[in-house]
């Protein structure tokens, strides 16, 4: 039974870079629900490294999102094998982290600035290319965080730049379903800590992960492929009435702060 109404639509993903990227997770959900699934990798080197996984006949291009020549040849790339595009995933962020994790006040200006091109500025970019290619029931989603206002060192400067990709969803979704069609949509999904290569390379983040599964009121971290479900809900038809949200999914962390086992740990 195809309860999502996923079969044969087609997806763009956007931003894997290994097996345990969240977008490799999404795009495995949504190719096993039947979905016509393209990927768009940052460069050819990262989509070779990353064709086995992938399969060699399944449709790829390259999209470096900092470039605006590259974004603005998008549309061409993915008509080729999309006419039409039933849903955009964007699973994009960068920070540059290689003096370790400076004092927030001390954030160089143009590392802000590359960190909300990359991860902010760039969806609002490709919807802009792409607007002539979306169904007019077309979903979009990105990935955030579960809380932009807690002030995880671990996290830097990478929080604000999330809360400003929350609020571009409700504008996106404004713009796009005011000029586009009505039945366009825009959301994100605020997840928790994960556990992905990125996310690794993150100074101190492994502490923040261990805690955050702690945190949870299972007491086990949050999935990749938990993400990647609510990914694929959000992008089919059955979310229809969802739109201009940040859905967090965080098994449950951000109400549970004060419970025993962080009050008192063994």
């Amino acid at each position: 039974m195809d309860f999502l109404q996923l079969f044969q639509r087609n997806l763009v993903v956007m931003g894997m870079a290994n097996r345990r990227s969240v977008a490799s997770a999404v795009a495995k959900t949504l190719r096993d629900a039947g979905a016509n699934v393209l990927y768009v990798f940052k460069d050819g080197a990262l989509l070779q490294k990353n064709r086995p996984l992938i399969g060699e006949e399944t449709p790829a291009v390259t999209c470096d999102v900092s470039s605006e020549e590259e974004l603005a040849a998008l549309p061409m790339k993915i008509a080729a094998f999309f006419p039409r595009i039933d849903g955009l995933v964007h699973s994009i962020a960068f920070a540059n982290y290689s003096e370790g994790m400076l004092p927030f006040h001390d954030i160089a200006r143009q590392d802000f600035l590359q960190a909300t091109d990359i991860s902010c500025f760039s969806l609002i970019r490709v919807c802009h290319y792409l607007k002539d290619l979306f169904a007019p029931d077309a979903s979009i989603v990105t990935i955030s965080i579960s809380a932009t206002r807690m002030a995880s060192e671990s996290y830097g400067y990478m929080a604000p730049v999330k809360a400003a990709l929350d609020s571009s969803v409700v504008f996106l979704a404004k713009s796009l379903s005011t000029k586009i069609s009505p039945d366009i949509r825009v959301n994100a999904v605020g997840a928790s800590p994960l556990k992905t290569n990125s996310s690794a390379g993150i100074p101190g983040y492994v502490d923040s992960f261990l805690y955050a599964e702690k945190a949870t009121m299972r007491h086990r971290a949050l999935l990749t492929e938990e993400v990647a479900n609510v990914v694929a809900f959000l992008v089919s038809p059955r979310s229809s009435g969802i739109t201009a949200q940040t859905i967090i999914t965080d098994a449950g962390m951000s109400c549970n702060y004060f419970d025993k086992q962080l009050l008192h740990p063994q």
